[in-house]
C-alpha cells in the first residue's frame, strides 16, 4: 500500500500536477485510490460510461480500439482523464500490459478538486491537446 507521502511525492511528478502545492497535492492524495492489475486485465472498457482517471505507479497500459494499440503508457502518465471532464461512454479501452499498479481518482472528487485549483483543469486541458495533437500526427 502507497502511504499519503509517497503519493504526494508521485503526483509532484506527474505534469498534470507538477505546479501545485503539497497541501494540495496531499487533498488529491487522500481521495485517490490504490488499484492493482495484471497482464490481460481491463482498466478501461470502451464504450462503458467512465467516472475515473488513472495514474500509472509502475507498470505498462495498452490503450486500444478492439485489438488496434493506439499506444502504450508506462509509468507517471494518465488514462481516462476525458472522463473527468464529460459523462460520454469510453472512447477506447484500456488494459494491463504488464504487472501494474494505479491511482484512481473519480469524477466527482476530481471535480471538487479543479473547481478550487483551476491549475488542474489547465493541466487536463494541456494533457488532452497534447494527446490530440499526437494522433494528428499519424
Amino acid at each position: 500500500m502507497t502511504t499519503i507521502v509517497e503519493k504526494v511525492l508521485f503526483l509532484k511528478s506527474i505534469d498534470l500536477f507538477g505546479s501545485l502545492p503539497g497541501e494540495d497535492l496531499a487533498q488529491i492524495a487522500e481521495i485517490a485510490e490504490e488499484v492493482d492489475a495484471e497482464p490481460g486485465d481491463p482498466i478501461i472498457v470502451e464504450g462503458e460510461m467512465g467516472d475515473s482517471l488513472y495514474l500509472v505507479l509502475e507498470g505498462k497500459v495498452r490503450v486500444h480500439k478492439g485489438e488496434k494499440t493506439l499506444v502504450e503508457l508506462g509509468e507517471r502518465q494518465v488514462v481516462g482523464e476525458m472522463a473527468v471532464l464529460d459523462s460520454e461512454p469510453r472512447s477506447a479501452s484500456v488494459t494491463a500490459a504488464t504487472p501494474t499498479r494505479l491511482l484512481r481518482i473519480g469524477r466527482e472528487d476530481f471535480r471538487d478538486i479543479m473547481a478550487e485549483r483551476s491549475e488542474i483543469a489547465a493541466g487536463v486541458v494541456t494533457t488532452l491537446s497534447r494527446r490530440l495533437r499526437e494522433a494528428n500526427k499519424k
